[in-house]
């Protein structure tokens, strides 16, 4: 094998032993005694047929996806005419060698087998070339080897999905998750999954970010995650979240076989450089799944039946893809959680894969619908917290300045929050948290009752409270302070 060059994959179809079983086929089917010709030696074993050196390339097959060492026509003509040339007999070519499609259309790496040896090393780099080619059709989308995929109910599929700032890309917003562990699924006898209680699923909000980075042309909705409670965390923490979560469902990495582990987003590419960005490592043998060129190649095969383009009316051009909204929509399934919530975006994009693979048996998750936040109402309110859940807290008694003019706007703490209403009447104040005033955007104002002086002893003031599902606390009226601060 010490020849070493790149060749075009087109035109190298036969697969070399089919090439020598073939051949040693004929001699029996025509009693041909092939053992005492002067050519024989030639068909004594493998080995001793490729002595002849048979140029080769190593490919997977278009339809069976299985590996071959393959040659050209012209090689095996080549052979037949040195046997004319120096034995004087004639061999026809043989019609039942094993023709392959080669998968692959980059050129490949050429070499020359003359012994046993050389073959045995080569043919035991087939299984890196399936994997090669495997990684390439999942992430193309093809149907048939994304369905096969699926079927085998030994892989974790986990979809991603982040938020990031539209005038910095590499200012993340939010980053939410849900993966299936099919394995673990299938061995308890539970198929197949059940969104709502067999999918593992998280969001995660960006505290430096949250509520200042406002993207204009795509609004974010950090606060309207609807599977679970969000967790707003530091800026810091959010690599070190990402990296384990991946960590508990990978397996190690190998040049020979498939990783337990299989990313899933729709439009993969941007969440393949955030990670990137974050120095996320993920093994070179995941498997990686985008929804959207897997939609297409379905609608594209003629699977989905004609279709109407949402943003035309038109019928849909073979090659256009769907957004993750259209594409549920297309599905049937009435979307009721607010969608560029990266949350509720990853749980969405899990769902409408298993969807698309089992459209009969697969259940749309039941959603938990929070309340927006309307100018002067309430809003949510959090724990703020680099590890576990976020939880609610309550408002304290929070003291106008003297002038009645709003505290100067300073960075939010990291610790708890507290709101309270503002009426339209009366001096303003911002919320505070641990005695720094939060931001109106996110907390609303405070509402201070009416008096004949902003700190009248006698004024009541009550907080609203949302806890991290969205459900409006109790009201509780707040003690009077003193009149000075």
């Amino acid at each position: 094998m010490s020849d070493f060059n790149l060749v075009d994959p087109r035109g190298w179809e036969y697969d070399l032993q089919s090439v020598y079983s073939a051949y040693m086929g004929h001699f029996q089917l025509h009693s041909i005694p092939w053992y005492e010709r002067s050519w024989g030696h030639l068909f004594e074993s493998f080995e001793e047929f490729l002595a002849f050196s048979w140029p080769v390339i190593t490919v997977t097959d278009v339809w069976t996806s299985k590996p071959h060492v393959v040659t050209r026509m012209t090689s095996i003509g080549a052979f037949l005419k040195m046997i004319k040339t120096r034995f004087g007999e004639t061999l026809p070519m043989m019609d039942n060698m094993l023709k392959v499609t080669p998968f692959e259309t980059s050129q490949r790496h050429l070499r020359t087998i003359s012994d046993y040896a050389a073959y045995k090393k080569l043919h035991q780099t087939l299984p890196a070339a399936v994997l090669a080619a495997l990684k390439t059709r999942i992430r193309s989308g093809e149907p048939k080897a994304i369905q096969e995929l699926w079927e085998q109910k030994d892989k974790t599929f986990l979809a991603i999905d982040f938020e990031w700032s539209e005038r910095n890309t590499s200012s993340c917003l939010e980053w939410g998750y849900a993966t299936v562990r099919c394995g673990h699924l299938d061995a308890l006898g539970i198929w197949p999954p059940a969104p709502d209680s067999n999918y593992r699923k998280g969001h995660y909000i960006v505290s430096e970010y949250v509520d200042k980075v406002l993207n204009k042309h795509c609004p974010t909705y950090p606060w309207e995650y609807a599977f679970g409670e969000s967790q707003v965390i530091a800026k810091s923490k959010l690599p070190v979240i990402i990296q384990a979560v991946i960590s508990s469902l990978v397996s190690p990495g190998s040049d020979t076989t498939a990783n337990n582990l299989v990313l899933v987003a729709h439009g993969l590419s941007s969440d393949l450089q955030r990670l990137e960005e974050m120095k996320i490592k993920l093994p070179h043998n995941v498997l990686m799944i985008d929804t959207a060129s897997y939609e297409r190649a379905l609608f594209s095969m003629g699977e989905r039946g004609s279709m109407q383009d949402p943003r035309t009316g038109q019928p849909r051009a073979s090659g256009s893809t769907l957004s993750l909204s259209n594409l549920l929509s297309s599905t049937n399934v009435d979307v009721q959680c607010t969608m560029h919530n990266s949350g509720n975006d990853a749980f969405m994009c899990l769902f409408a894969l298993q969807k698309l693979l089992d459209p009969m048996n697969t259940v749309a998750p039941e959603i938990t619908m929070k309340k927006k936040k309307n100018a002067g109402g309430p809003s949510k309110m959090f724990k703020r917290s680099s590890v576990g859940p976020a939880s609610p807290m309550f408002a304290s008694p929070i003291m106008p300045m003297m002038t009645g003019q709003r505290f100067p706007g300073r960075a939010m703490a990291p610790n708890a929050v507290s709101l309270s209403n503002r009426s339209s009447s009366g001096p303003t104040g911002k919320l505070q948290a641990n005695g720094i005033p939060a931001s109106a955007n996110e907390f609303g104002q405070a509402r201070m009752p009416k008096s004949s002086h902003p700190f009248s002893t006698t004024d009541r003031r009550s907080s609203v409270v949302l806890t991290g599902e969205g459900k409006r606390s109790s009201s509780a009226p707040v003690q009077p302070t003193s009149s000075m601060p």
